[in-house]
C-alpha cells in the first residue's frame, strides 16, 4: 500500500462515522446538547468538514469547496464565510443548524476534494515543508495526519454525543 492509499483509506472512514452519528435525526435533534454548553452534533459535523476543507484547500492551493461550490449559501449560517468553528462561543455553536443531509453532503464534498488532492501526491511530496512557523517545520505529511487526527477525534465525539442524547436515557 502506498502512503497516499493509506491516507485515503484513513480519511475515507470519517464520512461514514459522521453519517452514522447524524443518521435519521431532525435539525432540532442535531442542534440539541447532551449538557449545557456542550458541542452539538450539527456543530461537530460542520466543523469536521470546515476544518478539513480549509486545510486541504490550503495545501492544494485551491479555493475551499465551502465557497467554490456554494455550501456557504446553502448553510446560511450567521458567520463570516471563513469561519471554521475554532474559538466559537457556546452561543455560536448553537447557531449551527442544518439537516443531516446538508451536513453529510458538505462533508462528502470536502472528502472528495481531500481524496483528489492526495491522489496528486507522490511519496516524496509528503516531506515538503508547508509551514515553517513551527519547530520543527511542518511537512505536508504531518499536516495531513494532523487534519485526519482532528477529524477522527470530532467524529468520535459525534458518535458519543449521539449516544448520550438518544441511547442513555
Amino acid at each position: 500500500m502506498t502512503p497516499g492509499a493509506l491516507l485515503i483509506e484513513a480519511f475515507s472512514r470519517v464520512p461514514a462515522t459522521v453519517e452514522r452519528a447524524v443518521d435519521g435525526l431532525s435539525e432540532d435533534q442535531l442542534a440539541s446538547r447532551p449538557a449545557a454548553g456542550a458541542n452539538t452534533l450539527a456543530w461537530l459535523s460542520w466543523h469536521i468538514a470546515r476544518g478539513q476543507d480549509a486545510q486541504i484547500a490550503g495545501l492544494a492551493g485551491t479555493e475551499q469547496v465551502w465557497t467554490a461550490d456554494g455550501w456557504v449559501e446553502r448553510f446560511g449560517l450567521p458567520f463570516p464565510a471563513d469561519a471554521l468553528g475554532y474559538g466559537m462561543s457556546r452561543d455560536d455553536v448553537g447557531r449551527v443548524r442544518a439537516s443531516a443531509a446538508l451536513l453529510t453532503g458538505y462533508l462528502r464534498a470536502a472528502h472528495e476534494r481531500t481524496v483528489a488532492y492526495i491522489e496528486t501526491l507522490a511519496a516524496e511530496d509528503l516531506d515538503a515543508v508547508v509551514d515553517e512557523a513551527w519547530d520543527p517545520p511542518v511537512t505536508a505529511g504531518v499536516r495531513l495526519v494532523s487534519i485526519l487526527d482532528d477529524c477522527v477525534q470530532h467524529a468520535g465525539q459525534a458518535g458519543y454525543v449521539r449516544g448520550l442524547l438518544f441511547f442513555n436515557r
